[in-house]
């Protein structure tokens, strides 16, 4: 007979040593983020059979206005065993603990593949005029363990967060991934990855180089000149950035857990920065996070060359997947997201479908006042 999953809060030292024990785990998992989220109260969780820690998990808590009740948040976890039959095994107790401590509802996005398309078949969809989407592609593969996730939450009354147009303000759903192993799990070469990717960004990689864009990793000394071309690139593309306090507080975190755990990567032509971006690696997967460009000087191509660097970078330590992160699931041409696909695309790699993001309302009634504070903030 199989003991019995218990669970309790565990240090950030025992997180941290399990996450560093598996192949990879999300970086919104490891404990460092607790600290870049300061906004929000945090606890590391811990699933135990009998005195083995067999899960962990990082638990965001954010408190509804003028009550003592929050959302229990697990971004892009729990790191369990999602393989299993058994899922309520996991969950329940993890429900049990939550509620104690005054969570009127769990979001949790579990780490888990639903379907891959690969690039030509995402490229071919824009084309169409009768594709909207990537779900009208039939997918390169359907995972059994994705399906059989989503029918055990369904069943245990978890609710689906549709992303909706465009971005969500959670995790996204859909992202663009370039793998670096192959089918066997042997290391991609450097040239393999190139022929990969379409003539285009073969033909911009080349364009840096030969222009002399020179590439370097920076330290928290050049954040400065990264959130002032970031800033620059955010009033050019219409979004909000973040405050530089956001990236110093991010990089000193993830970097006090690991040096190579987040990277600033720095594009310079003649002197001029034309492309920054952070990069983070947990074990052998390894993430595009931020980036940003020059609206002078794009003819160099420094985005491409910044981003070639850190794809040998993630080679050269091992990773498994090189993750460039969200994309929209639209595919319609005159949708203004598609640039963005349209560039992860040329990368040659794959759009990866994620289960997504699901609640579990525990006070049904705070739950649906929360649906309509959220939609009214919309």
């Amino acid at each position: 007979m199989t003991t019995p999953l218990s669970l309790r809060p565990i240090s950030a030292q025992e997180h941290r040593d399990f996450v560093a024990q598996r192949s990879s785990a999300s970086f919104l998992q490891t404990p460092a983020w607790a600290a870049v989220k300061s906004e929000w109260r945090s606890e590391s969780i811990g699933w135990h059979r009998g005195s083995e820690l067999v899960g962990v998990g990082l638990v965001l808590y954010r408190q509804l206005p003028k009550v003592k009740r929050y959302l229990a948040y697990l971004p892009e976890g729990p790191v369990i065993d999602w393989s299993g039959d058994d899922l309520e095994a996991w969950l329940a107790p993890m429900v049990t603990h939550l509620k104690k401590q005054g969570a009127f509802a769990v979001r949790m996005g579990p780490p888990v593949v639903t379907r891959r398309w690969s690039a030509d078949q995402v490229k071919a969809g824009i084309a169409d005029a009768s594709v909207r989407s990537v779900g009208d592609v039939p997918p390169l593969e359907r995972s059994q363990d994705g399906a059989r996730v989503i029918a055990q939450l369904h069943e245990l009354g978890w609710q689906h967060q549709a992303a909706g147009g465009g971005f969500s303000a959670g995790q996204p759903q859909f992202n663009f991934q370039i793998p670096l192993v192959d089918a066997e799990g042997a290391p991609r070469t450097e040239d393999d990855v190139l022929k990969g990717m379409n003539q285009l960004w073969r033909r911009n990689i080349k364009k840096a180089d030969k222009s002399g864009v020179e590439v370097v990793r920076g330290d928290a000394t050049d954040l400065k000149a990264f959130h002032d071309l970031y800033a620059h690139t955010a009033e050019r593309d219409h979004f909000t950035p973040r405050p530089l306090s956001y990236f110093e507080t991010m990089y000193d975190a993830l970097g006090a857990e690991d040096p190579d755990r987040i990277q600033l990567w720095l594009a310079r032509h003649e002197g001029d920065l034309v492309a920054a971006t952070i990069a983070i690696r947990v074990g052998t997967h390894a993430w595009y996070s931020y980036g940003a460009s020059s609206t002078e000087k794009r003819d160099v191509r420094g985005s491409n060359g910044v981003q070639w660097a850190m794809i040998r970078h993630a080679l050269e330590a091992g990773a498994h997947v090189y993750d460039l992160r969200g994309i929209t699931e639209t595919l319609d041409s005159d949708d203004p997201h598609v640039g963005l696909i349209q560039f992860k695309v040329g990368t040659g790699g794959q759009a990866v479908e994620y289960a997504g993001e699901w609640d579990l309302p525990i006070n049904r009634a705070i739950y649906k006042a929360f649906q309509l504070y959220l939609a009214r903030r919309a």
